[in-house]
């Protein structure tokens, strides 16, 4: 068992170590901009006003320059505040992100359930990374009762979700190491399962998060673009 759960976390390593990609809509557009070719001053000018009256993703976004320390000084604090922020109104990149902070005791003690409990609301939104994290977290116990249904069902989602590639090959992987763990009737469970999920947005109108792009694997990724 030791030596899966090895094997199960190198597989699931790249897709823990990111966060998501700046969001971007009207208003926030000359900030993404500004953000793209390295310009965070400007990035900062247009989005620290729009966070302030409460645009969730301007506040994700300053959340990540926080994060990463582009044009401000790194703070973890300042980071998990902006997140939170955002994650409150029910921006799924943000809950993810949050999610790491606690994983990675980064502004905020460590602390697995809190992160699980993050993880969960972005999951259940349609968040990929998300998914593929509660599925390693129900697998190895942590932050919740081991559970192979659970783990088999998130995995087989983010599978579903990932585009071609390391995040997709990782989950797919992952998900065959559980099943070697299940019985016939866990199987069919986690199956019934993933066949009848449906994405909960927590937001009027939102659609299911866009995972981050493969081309962004390492952490502290670029804000997440949406428009509307």
């Amino acid at each position: 068992m030791r030596r899966m759960n090895q094997h199960l976390i190198m597989v699931l390593v790249p897709l823990l170590l990111h966060v998501a990609a700046p969001w971007c809509w009207a208003g926030v557009q000359e900030g993404y901009n500004a953000y793209s070719r390295g310009d965070y001053a400007t990035a900062l000018h247009e989005w620290l006003p729009l966070a302030q009256q409460g645009d969730a993703p301007a506040q994700y976004n300053l959340g990540l320059m926080y994060l990463k320390g582009q044009g401000v000084s790194q703070d973890f604090g300042q980071a998990m505040q902006w997140f939170r922020r955002a994650a409150d109104q029910g921006d799924a990149p943000a809950q993810y992100n949050l999610g790491l902070m606690y994983t990675n005791g980064r502004g905020v003690p460590q602390n697995s359930a809190e992160a699980l409990r993050w993880y969960r609301r972005a999951a259940d939104q349609g968040h990929a990374d998300a998914q593929a994290t509660l599925g390693l977290m129900y697998y190895l116990g942590q932050g919740a009762p081991q559970d192979f249904v659970q783990a088999y069902f998130w995995l087989t989602l983010a599978a579903a979700l990932f585009p071609p590639g390391t995040e997709y090959d990782g989950a797919v992987r992952a998900r065959d190491y559980v099943v070697q763990e299940m019985t016939p009737s866990q199987l069919a469970q986690g199956q019934a399962l993933a066949r009848t999920w449906q994405p909960k947005p927590e937001t009027p109108g939102a659609l299911p998060s866009p995972s981050t792009p493969p081309s962004q694997p390492q952490e502290g990724a670029a804000p997440d673009r949406r428009t509307r």
